[in-house]
């Protein structure tokens, strides 16, 4: 059953609710209500329940072609509109074909010599020293680095 929204402001309510509601983590509820506030802004405030399949497809080709932004990026942007359009208004979308996707050559990333390391981990100390060591030692990201609890390491 399609859901109504009276307006665009209770609409980007709705989203992060039900982003929410499906536990999904605090960093995609803010990257997809940002991905839907520039989606109805690029179609000038219009409301989404009333756009449809080219909308999307026009929005998701001008990232790709006009913002030249990577493919995860326009990716991401995508999954934002299927979740916003699935879940959200309760409309089903069809397949989008007519998208322009973005291509970028992906750059190798710069690794660091031994040496080098050793070099940055001295420079640092106390817990910085420490959170560095998890990233780079197991391979942890920042976020999951920063959230870790004194329960979730095992020092035996």
């Amino acid at each position: 059953m399609k859901r109504e929204y009276s307006s665009i402001s209770e609409l980007l309510v709705g989203v992060p609710k039900e982003i929410s509601v499906r536990g999904y983590s605090y960093r995609t509820e803010q990257a997809y209500t940002g991905w839907v506030r520039r989606f109805v802004v690029f179609h000038h405030r219009k409301d989404p329940a009333k756009l449809g399949k080219t909308a999307v497809e026009s929005f998701l080709s001008y990232l790709a072609t006009d913002l030249k932004v990577a493919p995860s990026t326009q990716n991401q942007a995508l999954n934002a509109l299927l979740f916003l359009y699935r879940h959200v208004l309760k409309m089903e979308m069809p397949q989008l074909d007519d998208v322009a996707r973005s291509k970028r050559a992906r750059k190798l990333p710069v690794v660091l010599t031994r040496r080098e390391v050793s070099l940055v981990m001295d420079c640092l100390h106390g817990w910085h020293w420490l959170v560095v060591a998890l990233l780079y030692g197991a391979g942890l990201r920042v976020m999951e680095a920063l959230r870790l609890r004194v329960k979730d390491i095992d020092f035996d």
